[in-house]
C-alpha cells in the first residue's frame, strides 16, 4: 500500500519494533495526525479472551473525564413524563411508535446513541436487526436502556462511550480528538482501561490485555506496552 508524504513523515517518528509507555504513545499519537481535520484518536486493545463463550464476554460503558470532542445526537425511545425529561435533557429525538415506523420505512437513522426507557423495549426489539449491526440496540448493560432517560441523555452528551468485543476478541474505542492534547488524551485513556481491566470475566485465564495500540484517524499505530496497561491506567 502507498501511503501519502504526511502519514511517511509521521510514520519516521514512530519505532514500529518499540512498546512506549501510555503518556509517550498518546503525545505521538497527537504529533503524528497531521491531517486538514481535527483527528479522532482511538485505542485498540486485544484481549485474553473467546467471545464466543458467553461467559467471556466484555462490555459496558464508561464517562469519559474529557469527552469524545463529537457532538452527539441522541435518540430516546420514551413516551410521557419519560419523554418530556429526554427533551429537557437535551435528546435531539425522542418518539415511540412513530420513530419506530419512521426508521423501518424511511431508514432514518442521523443519531449516534440510542437510549430506551425500560417499557419501550418490546417496541425497540422490532428495531434489533437495523439497530443491532450498528452498535446502537439499547442494551441495560451499556446503560441505555433505563427509567432514568434524562441522566443517560446527559451522560451520553456528557462524553459516555461503550466498549465491546468484537468477533476478533479486540476492542475500538475512541478517546478524544487530536486538539485535546496529550494529558486530557491520557485521563480519557486511563479511564477506559480502569473499565476494561473491571469487567475482565471471572473465567478469563492467562494474560488479560494481550496488545494494545493508539493511533489518530490517518496516522501510524503506536504500541503500548501491554504489561503496564494496568498500571498506566491506576
Amino acid at each position: 500500500m502507498k501511503h501519502g508524504k504526511k502519514y511517511v513523515d509521521s510514520a519516521k517518528l514512530v519505532d514500529r519494533s518499540k512498546y512506549y509507555e501510555s503518556p509517550e504513545a498518546l503525545d505521538l499519537a497527537v504529533k503524528t495526525a497531521k491531517a486538514k481535520f481535527d483527528e479522532t484518536v482511538e485505542v485498540h486493545i486485544r484481549l485474553g479472551v473467546d467471545s464466543r463463550h458467553a461467559d467471556q464476554q466484555v462490555r459496558g460503558a464508561v464517562v469519559l473525564p474529557n469527552g469524545t470532542g463529537k457532538k452527539i445526537r441522541v435518540c430516546v425511545f420514551a413516551k410521557g413524563d419519560d419523554a418530556k425529561a429526554a427533551e429537557a435533557a437535551g435528546a435531539e429525538i425522542v418518539g415511540a411508535e412513530d420513530l419506530v415506523a419512521r426508521i423501518q420505512g424511511e431508514g432514518f437513522m442521523d443519531f449516534d446513541v440510542c437510549i430506551a426507557a425500560p417499557n419501550m423495549m418490546g417496541l425497540v426489539g422490532r428495531l434489533g436487526k437495523i439497530l443491532g449491526p450498528r452498535g446502537l440496540m439499547p442494551s441495560p448493560k451499556a446503560g441505555t436502556v433505563t427509567p432514568d432517560v434524562a441522566k443517560a441523555v446527559n451522560e451520553a452528551k456528557a462524553g459516555k462511550i461503550e466498549y465491546r468485543l468484537d468477533k476478533t476478541n479486540i476492542i475500538h474505542c475512541p478517546i478524544g480528538k487530536a486538539s485535546f492534547g496529550a494529558e486530557k488524551l491520557y485521563e480519557n485513556y486511563a479511564t477506559l482501561m480502569d473499565a476494561v481491566i473491571k469487567a475482565k470475566p471471572a473465567s478469563s485465564k492467562g494474560q488479560y490485555i494481550r496488545s494494545c495500540v493508539v493511533s489518530s484517524t490517518m496516522g501510524v499505530g503506536i504500541k503500548i506496552n501491554p504489561n503496564k496497561v494496568l498500571k498506566s491506567a491506576e
